[in-house]
């Protein structure tokens, strides 16, 4: 169940804000919590047994990691915070990247290892890193042990954010699940927030979609330098709108249950460096690994041969983390030798450049590292950079390029600027007008367009792909 569907929006949501709101402040965090399971089932009813060990072996695994600490006895307390580490890791490395590790093996050994694909189950890299926080702040003392199961539950199934982020540490809402206030500003926020995303991920996003999709399928030599950059300028909208359209509406989930999540993209699309970039992409994701890997290992404040250590360790793992394949991790090596780069030899010229350079450059950087992003295989991504640049395609121009281009053109340029905050920055400058009147009925009006242009398009149109799905 993903939350671009009428299903989830007509039945599940307003049958699941029904019953949390009927019930008293102590039973809200059971309804929310039984309900994520319920939502996680719908889509894994074999995994939710998975999910529910998870909960139950960290609960406990934190009581234990406060009794040693109590007890003062260091050398049980790191045993117990080490292997439950590693447990998590175990789990999340076996259902994510057994296959891709026996598949490798069988290439270097005489003999074939035999072994069945595994269903991936959905979000357990979200949830297993929620868990990874709440016991690594536990182990360094920074948060209270969770000792109410009901809470701790809550914590980790939250169905807003259960199957594609943010990554919520637990210190962000340890608060929160104890006492939360919701009233009808926060409530209507989170509407709105809601609708933003739908927007952003069924009118833009799937629309583009379908044109990455039509030239992903097409053969090597079948596309043209333009084509392939057409679909490659595609890819890097619909990824941006489906991923941030969908964070939108967990964060707007997350307000009507009277939760606050932190943003997930802060208009990632006008930075001017690739550092700035990853400032402004999938933050909740860099701050995890910045909060405990990157600093634990020493971050910058070390030699330079150990910062490159860090960086390429911290970027090799965020490759990894996003799937099991050769170009996931070339992916993440990509941008962990690009933010090197700049550290220690652009970062002067970047700042003096002008800025139409500095974007420029950034971008087609980016373009460059959706393609390894995209591509089902590393061949296959070094074919279509080929056809980028002229190899092995059909020509510099084609008449499908051409097609492409114009018929998509206007999409084009409004998915452009509103990946900018200049329309942002406009809407609110009309909604917040004296005109009190004048500002409600424009912004109710604005959103119920976004709603019903959205259903209409969910209703009439099978296409409603979700990118990180599967992450």
């Amino acid at each position: 169940m993903i939350f671009s569907s009428i299903f989830f929006m007509f039945v599940f949501l307003p049958v699941t804000l029904l019953l949390y709101f009927l019930v008293p402040g102590k039973v809200k965090n059971l309804v929310l919590l039984l309900c994520s399971l319920v939502f996680y089932a719908w889509g894994e009813p074999v995994y939710i047994f998975l999910m529910m060990f998870s909960i139950l072996f960290n609960y406990i695994s934190g009581i234990e990691l406060e009794r040693h600490r109590q007890k003062q006895e260091e050398g049980k307390l790191r045993l117990c915070f080490w292997t439950t580490v590693a447990a998590n890791l175990a789990i999340l490395g076996f259902f994510k990247y057994y296959g891709f590790f026996i598949l490798n093996l069988n290439k270097i050994l005489p003999f074939d290892i035999p072994y069945k694909e595994l269903a991936l189950p959905i979000g357990i890299s979200f949830y297993t890193f929620q868990t990874l926080s709440y016991i690594i702040d536990v182990y360094r003392g920074k948060v209270e042990v969770q000792k109410n199961l009901i809470y701790f539950g809550t914590y980790v199934t939250m169905f807003p954010q259960l199957i594609a982020g943010p990554i919520v540490r637990y210190a962000d809402v340890e608060k929160q699940l104890r006492s939360r206030n919701i009233n009808i500003a926060k409530f209507g926020d989170g509407v709105l927030w809601f609708l933003r995303g739908l927007g952003k991920k069924v009118l833009l996003a799937n629309n583009i979609g379908m044109v990455f999709d039509t030239i992903l399928a097409m053969g090597a030599g079948e596309r043209s330098v333009l084509t392939a950059w057409v679909g490659c300028l595609a890819y890097t909208m619909q990824i941006y709108y489906d991923f941030s359209g969908y964070s939108d509406m967990a964060i707007g989930l997350g307000k009507m249950f009277g939760f606050e999540f932190m943003k997930n993209f802060e208009y990632p699309y006008i930075s001017k460096s690739i550092t700035e970039f990853w400032r402004r992409w999938h933050i909740s994701l860099g701050t995890w690994f910045r909060e405990y890997v990157y600093i634990p290992l020493g971050g910058n404040r070390v030699t330079v041969p150990k910062h490159i250590r860090n960086i390429l360790v911290v970027w090799m793992l965020t490759g990894f983390w996003h799937g099991a394949a050769w170009n996931f991790m070339f992916w993440g090596l990509y941008y962990g030798l690009l933010l090197l780069v700049e550290k220690y030899f652009l970062h002067a010229l970047l700042e003096k450049a002008p800025a139409v350079f500095s974007h420029i450059y950034t971008m087609l950087l980016v373009m460059v590292g959706w393609v390894f992003f995209f591509a089902p295989s590393m061949g296959q991504a070094f074919t279509y950079l080929g056809n980028m640049v002229g190899i092995g395609g059909n020509g510099l121009v084609d008449g499908a390029g051409i097609y492409y281009l114009t018929t998509n053109l206007v999409l084009f340029l409004i998915m452009a600027l509103c990946a900018t905050p200049k329309v942002y920055e406009l809407f609110r400058h009309f909604t917040l007008a004296d005109n009190s009147v004048f500002r409600l009925v424009g912004t109710i009006l604005v959103y119920l367009v976004i709603f019903a242009a959205s259903t209409a398009y969910l209703v009439n149109v099978t296409y409603n792909p979700f990118l990180y799905f599967r992450f």
